[in-house]
């Protein structure tokens, strides 16, 4: 009975972590239905930059972020604007899966010429340790995950929900020619979408730095499951994404203590199967996916 809930707590941590990491690949496909498979890699550019603030000015991991997060925003609108948005529109999906995994081995390639293709690894004294709660081991690391996941994730709500850009945001999501008849620049918010989209991906890519280690090519191994996780959770559908990422999580957690490793990342690829079968515009798409 411990075990399993020693899996379904890091389970639930574990599914913070990812709803954070899937979140800008949502929100790309959401407005531009551009399958962004260079998302890991720029999660793990990120983590080079936090491995730099940490390693040559010794700052906090996290203190990199008013850094990282207006340049990643800022390099988002760049890459939408100055590429995406040059795309066939008949031809975008297969265009953009083409032009971002260029961009992914471009970014894979510089990492290796400047970082070698070693491990880097951030390790701080406050991460190692584990809180324990009725017979339950919780790693800090993965904790300070999950909350940095779940703060992001709200004030990322609350800007969609509530502020102006994110109803200009939503109404482009919607129905773009719409949004433009009622005086959007749909292309504006769509580039500013992109660039909140990448900004996400500074945030994660600090918190990887914090809990596992990394090299040139480690974004590879995530794509596969972020890819699965806005697919069981409704293309576009932010919410329906974090929905799917704590599901996902939970059941990894679970089969990993009861099972094995092997089985657990497996699981992203049965309900990955299991959704195309049932339902494929996911489990929680469809109306949600309008409403985020």
């Amino acid at each position: 009975m411990s075990l399993l809930l020693q899996g379904l707590a890091l389970g639930v941590l574990t599914g913070g972590l990812y709803a954070l990491l899937a979140s800008g690949l949502s929100l790309y496909f959401g407005v531009m239905r551009v399958v962004m498979v260079a998302h890991p890699a720029f999660l793990f550019l990120g983590a080079y930059l936090t491995y730099t603030v940490h390693t040559v000015f010794g700052l906090d991991p996290f203190l990199a972020l008013p850094v990282t997060v207006p340049l990643f925003f800022v390099l988002g609108v760049a890459v939408q604007r100055l590429l995406i948005a040059r795309l066939a529109p008949e031809n975008l999906a297969m265009m953009s899966v083409l032009l971002t995994f260029g961009i992914a081995l471009t970014i894979e390639g510089l990492l290796g010429t400047f970082y070698t293709g070693s491990y880097k690894s951030v390790s701080m004294d406050y991460a190692t340790r584990s809180l324990t709660i009725a017979g339950v081991h919780l790693p800090y690391d993965k904790i300070i995950a999950f909350w940095v996941a779940a703060i992001t994730l709200i004030v990322l709500f609350a800007v969609l929900v509530k502020s102006r850009f994110g109803q200009s945001l939503r109404a482009t999501i919607q129905h773009r020619e719409a949004a433009r008849l009622v005086g959007i620049h749909t292309e504006r918010v769509a580039g500013y979408g992109f660039g909140v989209g990448l900004a996400t991906a500074a945030v994660g890519g600090t918190v990887l730095a914090l809990i596992t280690p990394f090299f040139p090519a480690s974004h590879w191994v995530w794509i596969g499951k972020l890819m699965a996780i806005i697919v069981v959770g409704g293309l576009g559908s932010v919410i329906g994404a974090a929905l799917a990422a704590v599901l996902l999580g939970v059941v990894e957690g679970l089969v990993l203590v009861t099972v094995d490793a092997t089985w657990a990342t497996m699981m992203f690829y049965v309900f990955l199967f299991l959704t195309l079968l049932a339902r494929p515009q996911g489990f929680f798409g469809g109306r949600l996916a309008h409403r985020f």
